[in-house]
This record gives structure tokens, C-alpha cells and sequence, in this order.
């Protein structure tokens, strides 16, 4: 499947397709495949040509923050189907529940109750396996509940912040 992409701000074409257990892709500059496994929620292995990368992955609507040994990857999917799904009337709206997508030690809180939100805008920032990730908001809303405190450790899947 060819798919358009965004990373760090520069637009690239890669085709990606999944066969025998691997996913083999080609851009204009390489092509290869690689086996990759979630070994947690948001933390995968990867293993490319004998070498293996520990990435941590977090998603916010279209846009996905990869982190491969401190490189930070910030790719954008253009996905020409997204304009025929969406309605216009109801995107957005309802509850936005942030979980936390690994165990891991909230480092700092970006927002507090009852702020207002933007589309992207950094909610909480979190440490997990000596790697920091700043989780965002899908969408504007109002902060409804921020359940955590800093210095606090948490479980995977733990509530860390509900926008409405």
C-alpha cells in the first residue's frame, strides 16, 4: 500500500506491504523489510537487516511520535480516504480519555483542570524507559480531569487526563 507521508516536516512517498510475518517497504532512497513486534502497549521491537531498535510510539489523531534511541520521528499520515470519512458535524466531539501507553513516571503536567485545549497541544509529559514522551490532545476541548500529579508513577493504560 502506498501511502504519503510527513516526517519532521519533509514529504516522502513509502510503500509498505505485510508478508510472511515481515513488513517490507520501499522509499526512493531504500527498500527492505523488517520484522517488528509490540512487546507493550506503544513500545515495539524492531529488527532491520540483523539490527534491532527499541521505538516508542505514541498517536494523536493522523499524527504519530515515533522515538528510536532519541531520535524523534514526527510523521504525519495522508490518508486520502480521511476526507470522504469525515462528517464535519460530529468530528471532534465526546470525551477524549489519555492513557498512559507504557509504565512510567509522569515527568511534568503541561495543563492544568479546566484549561482550555488546542489540537496538538502538549497534555502531559512522561518517562518511560529513560525516554521522555509528551502525550497531546486529538482535539480543542476543556480539560475535564487531570487524575495524576507529578513525580507520580503509573501503570500502562492508567487514565493521565479527559478532555471534553
Amino acid at each position: 500500500m502506498k501511502r504519503e507521508l510527513v516526517v519532521n516536516g519533509k514529504s516522502q512517498s513509502i510503500d509498505v506491504r505485510q508478508e510472511d510475518g515481515l513488513v517490507h517497504f520501499s522509499l526512493p532512497d531504500r527498500s527492505g523489510s523488517a520484522s517488528i513486534v509490540e512487546v507493550e502497549p506503544g513500545v515495539f521491537s524492531v529488527l532491520i537487516d540483523g539490527v534491532s531498535y527499541l521505538a516508542l510510539v505514541s498517536r494523536t489523531g493522523s499524527s504519530i511520535t515515533v522515538d528510536v534511541e532519541g531520535r524523534v520521528f514526527d510523521i504525519e499520515i495522508a490518508d486520502p480516504r480521511a476526507l470522504r470519512r469525515k462528517t464535519g458535524t460530529l468530528a471532534g466531539e465526546g470525551r477524549q480519555t489519555i492513557v498512559a501507553p507504557m509504565p512510567g513516571k509522569i515527568v511534568r503536567l503541561l495543563v492544568k483542570q479546566g484549561d482550555s485545549v488546542e489540537p496538538g497541544q502538549g497534555i502531559v509529559v512522561m518517562e518511560a524507559m529513560k525516554m521522555q514522551n509528551e502525550l497531546k490532545a486529538q482535539r480543542a476541548g476543556v480539560v475535564t480531569a487531570l487524575p495524576i500529579a507529578e513525580g507520580a508513577t503509573v501503570s500502562a493504560g492508567e487514565v493521565l487526563a479527559s478532555i471534553e
